[in-house]
């Protein structure tokens, strides 16, 4: 199954898709990569998820990529003793270790490490920035604050600290657990939350080993400190919009996930704008004229990928979501301006042997009216480098492993292909004319431009260009 657009389109599974039929469908409608979310469910339920993509993989002779995204460490106030309270703005309110239910003074916060972390002047956000208190005093075991912004709050709901380095690692007990699990089962992406530090990234890289592609999930604004530091430790970033829009202004977030894809598409990295995409198609069949700019955005800027989160897990109408999400990639790909727009942004090759060639392939298929660049891969790192070039005609990325194949699923542009490593040059185009023919890329008399690492099979050694061209069918 050929898709008719570059942008991939990543699909959380949960309570309204949760079955071979809807996931199916889910498929047909234009999704990519599956995303497993270990804030919610269990081990049993995302096994049996994993079985099911993985059936449904075989049944249409597609990879089919997996991401699962690590929970990370949850911040929460404690309970009430009667119920919500009221916070009203200038009001005086506590926050401390005391394991006592509150009242509209004070409430539990069971992180000592946030107590050891702030200081006078530092804002505490809860329920997703809903109430803002500023603290005016604090010690080893409380913090004193005034009310900045007030309302309703109830019990368990999430704290954010904005500005402030928490003393906390990215993997809890529970990350560790979900993290062996997922790489037990073989999963392609592991999606990192709460990244605060370069640190981070590199123990989880550590754990990993080469096992998953490793997704730096950006929304800590301290994790933003340290782009440059933990852009080559990861496989690919997400601009996690949720978090990323409470413990910065909200305003700054566009041109954040702006600055994220040019960084990302520079390193040569996938990267995915998340969050609130199409979220009142929850509820909606269909998006609001907000939104559709918003996912359109995203493609003018030339992202790999575009996600939906509680849209497919636990909305209404998943299918018709990623529909929607996937006319609106499409659409957008065929704007007259969406070249020029994507363009302007176009990183310049790196002074590398793969680069060079990248680019010039990317050249050489335009310039030729070539049907599709093929790159053969063995990690990943050749086709990523073609698609890092955004070129005008199809990316098809030929690897012997599923797993590179699986993985390339996310990158932008990129038609993922398991096969064997050539023997030799004529073997190398005998199976990059009938990948390109058996996929609907070209027919009779058709150029490919072919990219290729020798001696073949070695990884990110890519050094050799070929033009090919697709032969008269004998008889």
């Amino acid at each position: 199954m050929r898709r008719q657009r570059n942008t991939k389109i990543i699909a959380t599974l949960g309570p309204s898709s949760q079955t071979l039929p809807v996931i199916r469908a889910l498929f047909e409608a234009g999704v990519d990569v599956f995303r497993l979310n270990f804030s919610h469910g269990d081990h049993k339920m995302h096994r049996e998820l994993f079985g099911i993509i993985r059936t449904l993989e075989a049944e249409v002779g597609r990879p089919i990529g997996i991401l699962g995204d690590l929970q990370g460490p949850k911040l929460r106030i404690g309970t009430f003793a009667q119920g919500p309270v009221i916070l009203r703005q200038d009001q005086a309110f506590r926050l401390d270790l005391n394991t006592q239910p509150g009242d509209a003074t004070r409430v539990c916060l069971p992180h000592p490490e946030i107590f050891a972390a702030v200081t006078t002047g530092a804002d505490l956000l809860i329920d997703d920035g809903r109430l803002r208190l500023r603290i005016t005093k604090a010690g080893a075991d409380f913090a004193d604050t005034v009310v900045m912004a007030g309302g309703r709050v109830s019990d368990n709901k999430g704290v954010n600290v904005p500005d402030v380095a928490l003393p906390l690692k990215p993997l809890t007990p529970k990350d560790r657990i979900d993290l062996d699990f997922a790489l037990s089962l073989g999963i392609d992406w592991i999606a990192l939350s709460f990244v605060q530090r370069a640190a981070d990234v590199a123990e989880v890289r550590a754990i990993i080993s080469g096992r998953a592609g490793l997704m730096t999930k950006v929304e800590k604004p301290t994790a933003l400190d340290e782009l440059d530091e933990i852009l080559p430790l990861s496989d690919g970033l997400m601009v996690a919009r949720g978090d990323l829009g409470v413990e910065m202004p909200i305003e700054a977030v566009p041109g954040l996930q702006k600055k994220l894809v040019r960084a990302a598409r520079a390193a040569g990295k996938p990267i995915v704008v998340a969050t609130q995409m199409l979220e009142s198609m929850i509820h909606a069949p269909t998006p609001t004229r907000a939104e559709v700019s918003d996912v359109a955005t995203a493609v003018y800027d030339g992202a790999d990928a575009v996600m939906l989160s509680a849209e497919s897990a636990a909305g209404a109408y998943p299918i018709s979501a990623v529909r929607m999400m996937a006319r609106i990639a499409e659409q957008t790909e065929k704007d007259p301006l969406y070249r020029a727009i994507m363009n302007a942004e176009k990183p310049k090759p790196e002074s590398t042997a793969a680069d060079a060639i990248s680019a010039a392939a990317a050249q050489t298929a335009e310039t030729l009216k070539a049907a599709a660049i093929i790159g053969y891969t063995d990690s990943g790192s050749t086709a990523l480098r073609a698609a890092r070039e955004r070129p005008t005609v199809p990316i098809i990325g030929l690897t012997p492993k599923v797993e590179t194949a699986r993985q390339l699923a996310l990158a932008w542009g990129v038609h993922s292909v398991p096969t064997r490593d050539p023997s030799g040059f004529d073997d190398m185009l005998d199976i990059a004319i009938e990948a390109a023919t058996r996929d609907g890329f070209g027919t009779a008399n058709d150029r490919l431009v072919i990219i290729a690492g020798v001696p073949f099979g070695s990884p990110g050694a890519t050094n050799v260009m070929r033009i090919a061209r697709i032969p008269e069918q004998k008889g």
